[in-house]
């Protein structure tokens, strides 16, 4: 379970939320917790759920904290091959002005392209008349 980006998601979820919860920081501060157990667990957890599951973000984030609130907490060990994937949503960009100025702009012009490209097109014909078939008479 070597993810990075499971780990500094998970790690900048609890950050943050140990900065606006003053109850949850005392539980963040634990000696005997970490954030490898705490990966660890969460995986446990989805595993029980399923071999292949997926799980939002606020169920992640649940574990993680519902982790470091409990002092009991049975962390499963799990094989080798066991891997998390982090959705790219739970990492904010910002931009600045300029930069989103610049996007709207590029934005406008592709559409742009694409509709004058749609109006080049030649137009399709009218459908074609269906030719009468007619047979001969056998008799």
């Amino acid at each position: 379970m070597e993810n990075k980006t499971f780990k500094e998601a998970i790690k900048s979820y609890l950050d943050e939320r140990a900065g606006t919860d003053e109850l949850f920081a005392k539980s963040y501060a634990k000696e005997n917790k970490n954030l490898d157990e705490c990966c660890s667990y969460i995986m446990g957890e989805a595993r029980k759920r399923g071999n292949a599951v997926a799980m939002s973000d606020t169920e992640v984030f649940g574990l993680a904290v519902h982790y470091y609130d409990e002092d009991d907490i049975k962390v499963n060990k799990l094989p080798a091959a066991a891997r998390a994937v982090a959705s790219a949503s739970s990492q904010s960009v910002k931009l600045t002005e300029e930069d989103k100025k610049k996007a709207r702009e590029e934005a406008i012009k592709r559409l742009t392209e694409e509709q004058y490209v749609l109006l080049k097109k030649k137009p399709l014909r009218g459908k074609k008349e269906a030719m009468e078939v007619q047979q001969m008479s056998l008799f």
